[in-house]
């Protein structure tokens, strides 16, 4: 049975920092990791697993032929990453084979970019988005932190595609998605897709760095949340035109849609409210304003999305407050872990601890499969399994994120965190 807000008031310590759940933690990391070394088929391709771990035929969320997803490949190489950083065997082979693809296989050699999907003629995607886009840039990034050499070529040519084709200095944010050619498909700009360069530059100014990168992602954390967010009552709005006017009936119809649904997404507020903390570190703590913010969106979406009768977080809220869509997908959980555990290092407070133990309590309830592994993708208000627009588990990004950000210090990026605790331990020499 799932505990009501407040049920944990009162307990004292913190659970960060306790050996048990260290290791439990730790144990959960690798049971993940391996769950999700069949994403690499025998073919060498990368696909997405169903519950049983077996490849799903036409990937998730379906398509109607196989294709291989860059975005599958490039969270594979991140996460494969920080599974090498932490010294887990077999890891480092899958991120080699993963910038590898990324490399030869989505790199478009004639126009420049990497394409959404490959595959068949008819299943390739050539579509070259800015969500794309930034996980190959986070990708690269951690394969440089785990001493990949093909990881620094693939860098600095999505770097430069980025600043060239995606990054626009004038709005201080990223443009959306081109064709094959770099001809602008639409007049939208996107929250979703800006905060994960966001948290690219971060990730890659941490690893190399480079303080333009991060300068670069204060500037989208000041325009999506210190400006738009805060003048809206720290609900974000997640869709705009390309005068970053907001669009508040935007997908009003597709309150299911696994990328740009309608209203307030509560998995986004938490994931900002990290990602502002981590801008706060990069650009040396000195923008308090950023600490704010992560404090009110984090308030914010756990007063309005957490379902109080069933737990969990409801996916969507509409603009004023209320669930319009309430299934309870499995990325909202392991942000808000992420975030707890952040404001609890950063800022302190029981509140924080609370909501780190009662995210932990609700995955382990309701979203761990403890007998198979990984994490079910979505379950309906009662937390029920349901497989719309999710089907499988299709991804080890978050949850794996979930189990390390509390192992490791609040840094501007894991995997950069998680290469300094390596160095820090050193090696004193090796005996033939």
């Amino acid at each position: 049975m799932t505990s009501a807000p407040g049920a944990t008031s009162g307990v004292g310590g913190r659970w960060s920092g306790s050996g048990i759940h260290e290791t439990w933690l730790r144990s959960e990391a690798l049971r993940l990791l391996q769950f999700f070394r069949a994403t690499v088929d025998p073919g060498g391709r990368f696909v997405e697993l169903d519950d049983e771990r077996r490849p799903m035929p036409t990937g998730c969320p379906p398509a109607t032929e196989p294709r291989q997803s860059l975005l599958t490949v490039a969270r594979a190489v991140h996460g494969y990453a920080l599974g090498e950083l932490v010294g887990v065997p077999g890891s480092r082979p899958i991120v080699a084979r993963g910038l590898d693809v990324l490399w030869t296989e989505h790199r478009d050699t004639v126009n420049g970019g990497y394409v959404e999907a490959t595959g068949s003629p008819s299943a390739t995607v050539t579509t070259k988005s800015a969500y794309g886009h930034a996980f190959v840039l986070l990708a690269a990034s951690s394969g440089i932190a785990a001493g990949h050499d093909i990881a620094r070529a693939l860098y600095d040519d999505v770097l430069r595609v980025i600043g060239e084709r995606f990054w626009s200095p004038e709005e201080g944010a990223s443009r959306e998605a081109f064709s094959a050619d770099w001809s602008e498909l639409e007049d939208y700009r996107g929250a979703n897709s800006n905060m994960h360069m966001c948290e690219a530059f971060l990730a890659a100014s941490d690893v190399t760095g480079d303080d333009e990168l991060a300068a670069r992602a204060l500037r989208i954390a000041q325009l999506l949340i210190g400006d738009r967010a805060r003048g809206n009552g720290w609900l974000l709005p997640e869709h705009y035109d390309r005068s970053w006017h907001p669009e508040l009936e935007y997908n009003r119809d597709q309150p299911d849609h696994p990328f740009r649904p309608y209203g307030v997404t509560i998995g986004h507020l938490l994931e900002w409210s990290r990602l502002v903390l981590s801008t706060w570190l990069a650009t040396g703590r000195s923008d308090v304003w950023l600490v704010e913010a992560a404090e009110a969106l984090f308030d914010r979406a756990v007063a309005l999305g957490w379902d109080r009768e069933h737990g969990g977080l409801a996916y969507t809220v509409g603009w004023d407050g209320t669930p319009v869509n309430d299934d309870h997908y499995w990325w909202p959980i392991a942000e808000g872990i992420g975030a707890s555990s952040y404001l609890g290092e950063l800022v302190g407070g029981a509140r924080y601890e609370e909501w780190y133990r009662r995210f932990w309590d609700f995955a382990a309830e309701h979203l761990i499969d403890d007998e198979r592994g990984g994490w079910y993708a979505q379950l309906d208000v009662a937390n029920r399994r349901k497989v719309h627009p999710w089907y499988g588990k299709p991804d080890l990004y978050h949850a794996l994120q979930a189990c390390l950000l509390p192992l490791a210090a609040p840094a501007p990026a894991l995997a950069a965190e998680l290469r300094r605790d390596a160095e820090g331990r050193g090696i004193s020499g090796v005996r033939g």
